[in-house]
Formats: C-alpha cells, structure tokens, sequence
C-alpha cells in the first residue's frame, strides 16, 4: 500500500473510530441523564409536608408521607422516574393511540379499542367516583406530571426512539387500565365464536367434545374438601395484551386458616401469573401514613396496592373467569341498513366517527357503530366479521364496558380495610374484571370472595352467540351481591383457587363453564391433604412446584404407543419412568412438550381446522376425553384408529423431529431448560442491535404449562415453541401472625432503566423461588443502608 493510501486509510479508520466513540458517548449520555435519582431531595408541588422516600437494597421504595394523598403524588413520581415507557404504552393502548408511534400495524388493535371506547369510559368512570378516590386519582397524576415537567430534556431513551413524547398524565389515563385488564382477563366472547364455529363445521355432539368441562373430583373453590372423607363439605386482544404486560390471565391464590399452621394465625399466598418481560408488570412498594401502612404489588401508571397487604389483613386475586360477555347476533333493517331490529321495531344505530392518527402514513378514519347491546365488534374483528352472515352484525355484551365503573373505589376502600365486613363493603363496590379473592386478617379470620358484575339472563346460557333481535335472550339486571360465590371461615380451614370453578356447574345462577384445566387445583389440593401444619416456607415451595400433573395423566397414553424407530422407544422409556417433574435440566420435560403439542396439533388443529386459541395451547384436558370417552375421533379417512394409538404414535415422531432439527440428534444433549426460556425481553431495546444483548434477562427456566410455577406461553411463537412468556412475575406470601415477615418478589427489577443497578437484580432471586421482605422504621432502613430521597412541597 502507497504512502498516501495508508494515510488515507488510517484518516477514514480515526473518523470511524472517532464517530463511533461519539456516538457511544452520546448514547451513554442520553442513559444516563434518564437514569432515577435514588438519593437527595427534589421539589414535588402540591404536597401538604415533607415526604421521604428510602429505597432498600433492591431499589425498593418505602414511602413516608404525612397523609395518603402525598403518598400517592410521590407514587406518580417514582412510577414515572423509573416506568414512565411502560405506562406510556399501556395509555395509547387504552386510548386506542398506538399506531402514532408504531405505525400503520397497530391499526387494527386502535380500531378494536375505539370500538369498545374504553378511553371514553374511563372518562366518564372518574366522575362516578368519591370524591376522596378522585383527590387520590388525581395527586397521583399531579406526580407524574411533576416529574414529566422537570425531566423535559431527560425523558427515557424509548422516546426519542419512537419519536413520541408524553402527554400530561390524567386520572382518566390510570383508569383505562382497568378497562384492558378487563378485555385480557376475560376471553367468554372468544369461546362462544369458537363454539359457533365447530357447530357449523362438526354438528353439535361433536363440537361439545372439544369441551368436556369439569371433570369429576374437580375441586370447587366454595367447596372445599379433604378428599373422599370430607366430600360432604361445602388475537387483537393478544397484541394489546403483550404491550401492556397482561395476557390471558391465570393465577394461584390460596389461604390456610390458624389451626391448620405453625404460628396459629393465616397464611395466604398469591402469584397472578400474565405475560413476562423486563420490566415485569409489576412495581413493589410501601406506603406509610398516619391512616396506616401498605405494602405490595402496584402496576405503574395507578395509585393502589392491587395485591398485597396492609396491617390488618392481606389479599390475593385470581381471574374468575366467569362468563360476563355475550354476543347478540344483530339483524339489519333490510329497508334501512343504518337501522338493526329490535323487539320494539327497527331503531338506528348509535354511531361517532374516530380517526386514527399512523406513524409514516395517512390517517384512518372509522365509524363506530353500537346497538342496545354493546358495540358492533365484527365490525373491527376480521374473526367475528367472518362469522357474521349477510344482513348481520355482532354486538358485544360485556360487563367490563361501563362507564360509571367505581372499581378503583373499591381498591381505595380494600387498602384500608380492617376487618372481614369492610373488606365485603370495598367489594361491594367492584364491577370489573371479575376475579377470585382470598381474605386473611390478623384476628384469625380467613375467606373467599369472587366480586364483579355477572349477567343475568332472560334465557340462554351463555356459550354461544345468540339473536339479538327477538329480545328473548336478553341481560335482565346483575347477580345480587349477596348471591357472588364467597366463603368466610370455612370449617375445612382452607381455601385455593387456580383458575378453577368457583361454584359447581349446575350453579344457578350460572357463573360460566370455561375455567381453565383443573391440573394446578388438583396439585393444590395434594399440597392441603399431605402437610400437616402450614407455613411461609411450605407456601413458598407450593409456588415453585414443577410437578405437573397433566404429564401424569398422559402417561398411560404414551405406555400405548408402538415405537416406530429406536428414538422413539428411548423417548417413551425416559416419558415411562419419568416423575413428572419440569426440570429445566432434564431432557423428559421438553419430549413431553414436544409430544404434546404435536398431538394437538393432530387431533384439534387439523381435525377441526379452527384456530383453537381460545382453548390453550395443550387442552390435555380435551385430548385425554378424546381419547377416552371418544376414541372414534382419532380415525382418519380410510385409516381407523380404534385406540388413537397411530395418532399418538405419530405425534411422539413428529415431536422427535422438531427436537433433532432445534436441538440436535443426540438426546443426551437436549434439556428443558436450553427451550424453556423465561423470556424476559425489552419490549422496545429488544429489537435494537446492540440494546437487544444488553436489555435482555431472560434465563433458563423450569415449570410448565400445567405446574404451579407457570411456564410455557398461551401462543408459543413459531421460532420459539417452548420458551416461557408466561409466568407468576409477582409472588406474595403473607405472614398474618408478624405481618413483617411477609414476603415478596417480582421477576426483574424494579427499574424500567436497563443501566439501572435495578433493573435487574430480583431476576436469580425469582428464578430460585427466593423473595424479600419490605419492613423497617426509617431508623432500620437507614442503618441498614438504604437511600433517601426527600421530596419537599
């Protein structure tokens, strides 16, 4: 190389390198001037005195202010110093607003959530609370707004990458959070298409085999029994959903009663389990006031404890899934089709124009349309369009859709409630979603509370759509209070819930008939039958529990099949003699998975042709009543299957094979936890070069679908079929003889900042089943080491 050109050459590699450096430096600087202060003293307007805020080891805040209004504005301005993104997201998506930052693909999901107008109600609910929820409400936002005015030029870096900038925050904007979690916890109108769909296709009878229901011994939460002794004893959504952190919701609640523990008083524990990532849904925190202290789980962008305890009683919360959704088959007028009919004669459709602003593209302007009975949703979901005949339209029924919710009351009222009668008027004002409660205090008192608005109906029952135009299946009010399934003190000395019925299911009035799998309620019941005395300890290994018993019951089927090659035998001598347990250091685990999927695949999938989504990615629960009680069901065209044996023969092959092409042929080097990854992604750096690496704390991970330690993922992604995208990402464990051993945990860290030394140091304590404690005076937290930040008026 000629002297001129070496020194040409060396000119460029300094300007590379040179550029390169400046825009480490430069990205470094806009991390780093987002970065939460931890320590010192910031103004905080609007505050009636000093507040203190000391964050633990773990970046936890402890709150000291001098009323719970302070509390709650310094709340606003600790969620917005360290989740502000998050909250942000899970905003637009209840107003509707997320194509303005991502572009003509979130379209579809704005015009879902402008038909429902969840923005619009979350509005109107503010005015239909008290006035001392709407001064809450409100201190919260002036928070946020506080800490959006001083941080102008430091917003977090998600904001410049998207080119968005946030709004001032309104109470409206941490109500509409409750309207998603809403939709996400409540799939009935999912099933009654689903339903419509395999009757047009299969007939009835055939249609009803996807749906075996509640299978005998299934435990009942308002029943409890100790075994045979003591049996006398009484889509669209999805996209919203993974932006926001919550979807398909199910959970693991259960209290124990005093004589039934070591220390003589309850323990509860609690672990909702809904999407992962990082930052986990879920911001730990404790308030203390004058009226009293609480501590828990919050989701950023709202002012209450939702799960938690304060120091009088403790809670937990699992989705009921009761059936508060119906879809009314409407009929157009043929002589007017701005009109649909109704028992009183044709009348117009109730219609406001929407226009949806698109990031890099023209805007989208749409009508909402709504009849007697809800909004026309087939107008914004291609699956319910598909499903509406000519002349037809489908409108959505659904309890979650009021626009006087005074839920956000009812958590005021649940965090300083003392006593089992309070906690019953908190409830009293609960309307959505629908959910499963366990009740512990200190006096000893346990119970079991289901509270929300549950339809009455004229006739029906609920599970499939119906005409809307007759009137004959109209709502007729809401189950009295008195009649939500409940439990207080039971004389069994316990009560669970997973997901599980609540009631039986000849239960009038009718609650639903699609819980989810009995497979954790059952593993919970093992759990009260076989330990004697309860404990934090006993509970903490409960939510750990790897065994599941789908594998169990499925194992006989495997000892069915004719091996067709040497893998395949090997694979069902390892599923043979295997426990059960989903270790993600052993190989059977992930040969189960595979197995069963590919056998849903095989006898759902393809044999219905639907998208069976509704029902899980497994439904064990079906398959073995398919195979069970109807055999037949296996035969293909030309090739009877008596035994289902050639089916299952051939779903442990084709599991095999993805197993060889993923992982590899020698079995030896294949493990559960190598495919089970607890994805704990960023929702915006994880699609950055270089932030992807650098945000990401995902980790291998035990569990499965069917373990009380949840894993597996409701839509298992092509590319990724075994990874974890669910799980419990916020466990509680509730000491009520010395409240302050309470134990808490969330799967990441406190902190949405990825430099942040809190970001991700509650990860190895979560994989491992460990947690902490948020207790202690200032004086304890100051010799203890934590940081205080002072936040004056």
């Amino acid at each position: 190389m000629s002297g001129m050109r070496w020194r040409l050459f060396k000119g460029f590699l300094r300007l590379v390198i040179g550029l390169a450096v400046v825009a480490t430096l430069a990205g470094g600087y806009l991390f780093w001037r987002a970065m939460p202060t931890y320590s010192g003293s910031e103004k905080l307007p609007g505050l009636s005195a000093e507040a203190r805020v000391w964050r633990d080891a773990y970046g936890v805040p402890h709150i000291f202010a001098a009323s719970v209004d302070d509390a709650a504005r310094a709340l606003g301005y600790l969620h917005a110093s360290e989740r502000l993104f998050q909250m942000e997201a899970q905003r637009r998506g209840g107003q509707g607003r997320l194509a303005e930052i991502l572009g003509p693909d979130r379209v579809a999901g704005d015009k879902f959530v402008r038909t429902l107008g969840f923005y619009r109600e979350a509005e109107s609910s503010f005015s239909a609370l008290s006035p001392a929820a709407q001064k809450r409400f409100q201190a919260y936002a002036d928070g946020v707004n506080a800490f959006i005015d001083s941080h102008k030029d430091a917003l977090p870096p998600e904001f410049l990458l998207i080119g968005d900038h946030p709004e001032p925050w309104k109470p409206a904007d941490s109500l509409v959070f409750g309207k998603l979690l809403s939709l996400e916890l409540s799939n009935n109108y999912e099933f009654e298409a689903l339903r419509a769909r395999l009757r047009q296709k299969l007939g009835p009878e055939q249609a009803a085999w996807m749906f075996p229901g509640m299978q005998p011994g299934a435990p009942i939460t308002t029943e409890p029994t100790l075994g045979v002794t003591h049996a006398s004893v009484k889509s669209l959504k999805d996209q919203i959903g993974a932006l926001i952190g919550v979807t398909h919701g199910a959970s693991n609640e259960w209290v124990v009663a005093g004589p039934r523990t070591v220390t003589g008083k309850p323990i509860l524990a609690n672990d909702p389990h809904l999407g992962i990532g990082a930052p986990i849904l879920w911001y730990l925190v404790r308030i203390v006031t004058p009226e009293g202290s609480v501590k828990g789980a919050t989701v950023p962008g709202t002012p209450l404890v939702l799960l938690g305890q304060n120091e009088s009683i403790a809670w937990g919360f699992t989705t009921a899934d009761t059936d508060v959704q119906d879809l009314f088959i409407e009929t157009i007028d043929p002589a007017e089709r701005s009109r649909y009919l109704t028992p009183d004669g044709p009348e117009p459709f109730e219609t406001r124009a929407e226009t949806i602003r698109v990031k890099d593209s023209a805007d989208v302007n749409i009508t909402v349309r709504a009849t007697r009975h809800g909004p026309i949703l087939s107008d914004a979901s291609e699956d319910l369009g598909s499903l509406a005949e000519p002349g037809k339209a489908i409108a959505l029924a659904f309890t979650g859709l009021g626009d006087h919710d005074t839920t956000a009351d009812a958590f005021l009222r649940l965090n300083g409630a003392r006593n089992w009668s309070e906690f019953l008027d908190a409830m009293r004002l609960y309307q959505t979603p629908t959910q499963n409660i366990v009740y512990a205090d200190v006096t000893g008192d346990i119970g079991f509370f289901s509270p929300g608005l549950v339809p009455l109906r004229k006739s029906g029952d609920g599970l499939a759509p119906v005409d809307g135009a007759s009137g004959d299946f109209d709502w007729t009010g809401m189950v009295p209070f008195e009649q939500l399934p409940q439990l207080h003190n039971p004389e069994i000395g316990f009560a669970f819930n997973a997901n599980n019925a609540n009631v039986p299911s000849d239960h009038q009035p009718t609650f639903g008939q699609d819980w989810e799998e009995d497979f954790r309620a059952r593993r919970i019941q093992q759990f009260m039958e076989r330990i004697e005395k309860h404990s934090l300890d006993t509970s903490a290994a409960m939510q750990v529990d790897h065994l599941s018993l789908a594998a169990k019951a499925l194992q006989p089927f495997v000892a069915a099949i004719a091996p067709s090659d040497e893998r395949a035998r090997q694979a069902q001598a390892l599923l043979a003699s295997w426990d059960g347990v989903m270790d993600k250091d052993r190989v059977e685990p992930l040969i189960f998975t595979a197995f069963l999927s590919s056998l849903h695949r095989i006898l759902i999938e393809e044999k219905t042709g639907q998208n069976m989504e509704a029902m899980g990615p497994f439904a064990a629960t079906t398959l073995i009543s398919l195979m069970r009680d109807h055999p037949s069901w296996c035969d293909a065209p030309g090739k009877p299957d008596p035994d289902c044996r050639k089916a299952l023969g051939r779903a442990l092959d084709e599991g095999l094979a993805l197993l060889v092409k993923r992982d590899g042929g020698d079995m030896s080097q294949w493990h559960w936890g190598s495919e089970h990854v607890a994805l704990l992604q960023h929702k915006v750096f994880s699609h950055v070069p270089l932030l992807d690496w650098m945000s990401d704390l995902s980790t291998p991970s035990s569990g499965g679908f069917y373990t009380l330690d949840r894993g597996g993922g409701w839509e298992p992604s092509p590319d990724r079929p075994f990874a974890r995208t669910e799980g419990g990402g916020f466990r509680g464990l509730y000491d009520l003889a010395d409240p302050e051993k309470s134990r808490f945990i969330i799967a990441t860290g406190e902190s949405g900042h990825i430099f942040s030394r809190h970001y991700r140091d509650l990860v190895p304590l979560w994989i491992d089943g460990k947690s902490i404690t948020l207790t202690g005076s200032e004086d304890d937290l100051k010799k203890a080491g934590a940081a205080l930040l002072t936040f004056s008026p």
